[in-house]
């Protein structure tokens, strides 16, 4: 059995062609957890901000369009649903607000009466909340790196002031 000699070994372990190469596989699977975290936190608050403006708009819509003495008269604003669930998810012009992978699950429109010293008391307010499930395109990369969330359901609510027709 030969083995190698001394100089040889030492030119082999001086060598630093490799080094940047294994440098860079040792960092790249950081490096590719952080962007797929910054980019899906980027997404999750565009479309958290998007949701909430749309729930404000269908509340001041709300607001707008139900009779102010609905306190004293009664009513329902059950029939409301998908009206202002395609409020919170379109548009003026009709188009999605949103991607395929958010999906506003549900708007429930609520009124309550407020009594105190309003100068119409009971004052009505009128309450939209919306449910959503976010789901993360580049979930697949952060199971890599354990159990990662996939999705995300949450519930955004506006309140007004009921000012009728």
């Amino acid at each position: 059995m030969k083995f190698p000699r001394p100089e040889f070994t030492r030119r082999f372990a001086a060598q630093e062609d490799g080094a940047i190469l294994v440098e860079f596989s040792l960092v790249m699977p950081v490096m590719l957890l952080l962007l797929a975290l910054s980019i899906e936190a980027s997404r999750m608050m565009w479309s958290y901000q998007t949701v909430i403006a749309g729930v404000r708009d269908a509340g001041r819509y709300m607001a707008r369009v139900t009779p102010a003495n609905i306190c004293t008269s009664g009513g329902s604003v059950a029939g409301m649903s998908s009206t202002l669930k395609d409020i919170v998810e379109k548009d003026i012009g009709g188009n999605n607000l949103f991607p395929a992978s958010i999906t506003v699950n549900s708007v429930t429109p609520s009124y309550s009466c407020v009594s105190g010293t309003y100068r119409v008391s009971p004052a009505a307010v009128a309450q939209v909340s919306a449910n959503v499930t976010i789901q993360f395109p580049l979930s697949g990369i952060l199971h890599l790196f354990g159990d990662g969330i996939s999705t995300v359901n949450t519930d955004v609510t506006d309140r007004s002031r009921i000012f009728g027709q």
